[in-house]
């Protein structure tokens, strides 16, 4: 597809003849057809962006108008009619035709509306192509993984996003969980309606209900005028809580009512409102104890874990951390104009082995602070940030040699995880912490050599599971 290209059919071709002088004229590139059938072969191989036709032709334009609607090819119409039978040309645009000029033809009217046309097929093309940035981004192929973890994650992810169960998304700050929520909603039924986030930290307290729920006029000083709530703005399609552990108990006994009964409560209002909303939720903190220290409601737990997906950090997914540098520092020279700055071998070494306990964020910030601060073209060791250029000291060998006979790396393993949740009395998030993994790849490792004993590793088995 040309831009500025008009395809003009009709099969006066005087008349055809002017209009070309007078659209070139204008700076467009003009193509001529003298009747339907020959306009049809120069749309399927020449595809303009603007059709200008006249209606009444041996092939007329209503059926011109009617095979690029079949074709659905992405070209915008003006139709051609006499003064006297505007009937014909409302009755095209009904049929997808974006405007009409009569004869005799106003040459000024008639660029008037090309220019308009244009104008909004160029506005179009830019919103396909944005659409088919957002579809790339945001399918599942898409997304970098190549850690088995990972891309058992994005599996799950990729099953449920076909169906409307709740899911609550787990993992540390920065590993990606609201790009998993909008990989669900892109790849959902309902990805034509609404994605609303909200991030229920980032609200006052004392605001939480009226901002999630709305309120009506007069409900509470200075509420002058109806106000629609976040939940309600989601309306047909996915409703995203991020940092769901932040929700006060108040509030959760609303979104427990909305995730029964698809009803939420206005500030000021006498009967519910019904609203039909898929709830995708997310956290980086431990519900369960949450549940147990009485701060988080125990039944709403479990309306939203109905699908749990846990998103591991980067420091146990290392394959991925070489593809997540190389598109992530890609991404960010493009943004920047700097293609012309590259990361030296020693520089890349170093970014690879580090621990990144900002997971992906943290590297995102990084690499754009490199380029951006970047006085050379080559990013050197000496470049990079403290704590990555020279790491601390690594942790000290547990033996000062390896036995002649040989070890149970198994037998390490659980003796190691055995004495960790000895030393902090059982508490699986010390001991997790303590051994530098996530307290869920404790919990599966517990289970692994049968250790899952005492009720919080009984509770946590039971929630791995589910």
């Amino acid at each position: 597809m040309r831009p500025n290209h008009i395809l003009v059919v009709d099969d006066d071709s005087s008349l055809r003849r002017v209009m070309q002088i007078q659209l070139e004229e204008a700076g467009y590139e003009v193509t001529l057809a003298s009747d339907g059938d020959e306009a049809c072969k120069l749309l399927a191989s020449e595809r303009p962006p603007l059709v200008i036709t006249d209606l009444r032709m041996p092939t007329s334009g209503m059926e011109l108008l009617g095979f690029i609607q079949r074709e659905n090819l992405m070209t915008t119409v003006i139709v051609v009619t006499a003064f006297g039978t505007v009937e014909s040309a409302v009755e095209a645009m009904r049929s997808g035709a974006y405007d009409y000029v009569t004869k005799p033809l106003d040459f000024d009217a008639l660029l008037l509306v090309a220019r308009r046309a244009m104008e909004r097929q160029n506005l179009l093309e830019e919103v396909r192509t944005l659409r088919s940035a957002l579809d790339k981004r945001y399918e599942f192929s898409g997304i970098i993984a190549q850690s088995k973890s990972f891309l058992r994650v994005l599996d799950q992810a990729a099953r449920v996003a076909e169906r409307d169960a709740t899911v609550l998304i787990q993992g540390e700050t920065g590993t990606g969980k609201e790009l998993i929520a909008r990989a669900i909603h892109h790849n959902s039924r309902r990805h034509n309606r609404p994605f609303v986030a909200i991030n229920c930290g980032a609200i006052p307290r004392d605001l939480v209900e009226s901002e999630l729920f709305g309120y009506r006029r007069g409900a509470f000083t200075g509420a002058i005028s109806d106000r629609l709530g976040r939940v309600e703005a989601a309306d047909g399609g996915t409703l995203f809580l991020d940092e769901i552990g932040e929700l006060p108990l108040d509030a959760q006994v609303k979104l427990l009512r909305l995730l029964q009964e698809g009803e939420i409560s206005k500030i000021g209002a006498n009967n519910p409102t019904r609203v039909n909303v898929r709830v995708i939720a997310a956290t980086h903190r431990n519900l369960q104890a949450m549940v147990e220290d009485g701060t988080f409601r125990e039944d709403l737990y479990y309306r939203l874990a109905v699908v749990p997906l846990f998103i591991p950090p980067i420091r146990e997914r290392r394959e991925d951390i070489p593809l997540l540098l190389a598109e992530l520092f890609e991404r960010s020279r493009q943004r920047h104009g700097l293609n012309d700055i590259s990361l030296s071998q020693g520089a890349l070494r170093r970014l690879v082995g580090y621990r990144w306990p900002g997971n992906v964020r943290e590297m995102e910030n990084v690499l754009e602070r490199l380029i951006v601060l970047s006085t050379h073209s080559l990013i050197t060791e000496d470049d990079l940030p403290e704590e990555i250029a020279r790491p601390s000291q690594q942790a000290p060998s547990l033996w000062p040699d390896l036995p002649e006979e040989g070890i149970s790396l198994e037998a390490v393993e659980k003796d190691l995880i055995s004495r960790a949740l000895e030393k902090f009395h059982g508490n699986q998030t010390h001991a997790a912490r303590y051994l530098d993994i996530s307290r869920r790849t404790l919990i599966y490792r517990m289970e692994k050599h049968g250790l899952a004993s005492g009720h919080e590793s009984d509770t946590s088995m039971r929630d791995i599971r589910a």
